[in-house]
């Protein structure tokens, strides 16, 4: 099996998806810069499978330091690339900081890829590029809606940027993997979501809510067209999340053969409101956060949830975890990460 670079390799995603491709035999390498994380999920990686990753923290759009790295690391076959800022509402506030990191880190990321041959890249995209969606569930060819946010337009942008390199080059590959709602915990509770600024994910807010390191936390808006007036949105579970990358890695390789850029949803195919995921934590867990609701937040859009056959077609992905999985293991998660 070949080496894989994951970059934001000791983030929540990425972390996860090391462990599914060390447990297929692929020799892993990492680089964060630890902006939004503690670089303690090297230490998780490794009680899981045995392994040790080294991470090597510079930041992606360093090019001296990103042309050091891949001439030192020799032949790398292919290119996970996780490291980007994701806060939604941050990203209306401070735009900039988004379109300078999450794109420009890219054009230096594709550029260093080229310089060493490294023609096999998975990126990390966002259902978010759909907008409000006029019709769902969404699939691949669903027309895109407006776009709400401008971390939901730095991945749109990626994406029409990257296709545009696959038009040019024939040799060079890209899988654009769109997420819906990652949540939840690595079953072995070596792993988890660990943020170092505040989070801002509905199921980790719950959590730290449930253990009393937040008083309340606010559902932005009850008034929204939805069956009980909080947002919807497809929540899968982390592990499947990473599951579907190392899989992404073999397709690539073995039958990409029509098109050099493609695109997948990664999501369950169920929509929940906010508050279904609220109850469900409560019913999972016999514990009930406390809540309030609060005007609606800039950035959100009202529904989405995802047509997921083509993933489960083509890449012949199996989704293992239901939302109690994800509910429990957070929970089991955030109670030994505040020990």
């Amino acid at each position: 099996m070949g080496k894989i670079l994951v970059t934001g390799g000791c983030g929540y995603i990425g972390s996860h998806t090391i462990v599914e491709l060390i447990q297929l035999g692929y020799e892993v390498v990492c680089i964060d810069d630890l902006s939004n994380s503690d670089g303690s999920a090297i230490e998780g990686i490794e009680s899981i499978t045995g392994v040790k990753v080294k991470n090597t923290k510079i930041s992606v759009g360093d090019s001296v330091a990103l042309q050091t790295f891949f001439k030192e690391e020799g032949p790398i076959e292919a290119v996970i690339h996780f490291a980007a800022f994701k806060a939604v509402n941050e990203s209306v506030i401070f735009p900039l900081k988004y379109y300078q990191n999450n794109l420009a880190s890219l054009l230096v990321l594709i550029e260093t890829m080229k310089d060493y041959h490294c023609n096999n890249l998975i990126f990390s995209s966002s259902c978010s590029v759909y907008g409000d969606a006029e019709t769902l569930p969404v699939n691949e060819q669903t027309p895109l809606g407006v776009i709400q946010s401008p971390y939901a337009r730095t991945k749109l942008i990626g994406e029409e940027i990257l296709q545009d390199c696959c038009l040019a080059d024939p040799e060079f590959k890209v899988i654009a993997l769109r997420y819906f709602n990652p949540a939840g915990a690595h079953i072995s509770n070596f792993i988890g979501e660990s943020p170092t600024i505040n989070a801002s994910n509905l199921v980790p807010v719950i959590t730290e809510t449930a253990i009393g390191k937040r008083q309340e936390m606010s559902v932005f808006g009850d008034d929204y067209p939805t069956r009980d007036g909080t947002c919807i949105r497809d929540y899968i579970h982390v592990s499947d999340i990473g599951s579907a990358h190392a899989i992404a890695i073999s397709y690539m390789k073995d039958k990409m053969d029509v098109s050099n850029f493609e695109i997948f949803n990664l999501g369950s195919a169920n929509g929940n409101t906010v508050l279904e995921v609220i109850h469900a934590f409560e019913k999972s867990n016999g514990l009930f956060p406390k809540f309030k609701i609060v005007p609606r937040r800039a950035g959100d859009v009202i529904a989405i949830y995802a047509d997921n056959r083509k993933a489960l077609d083509l890449l012949n992905w199996k989704i293992k975890h239901n939302l109690e999985d994800i509910v429990r293991t957070a929970w089991e998660w955030e109670k030994k990460r505040s020990i």
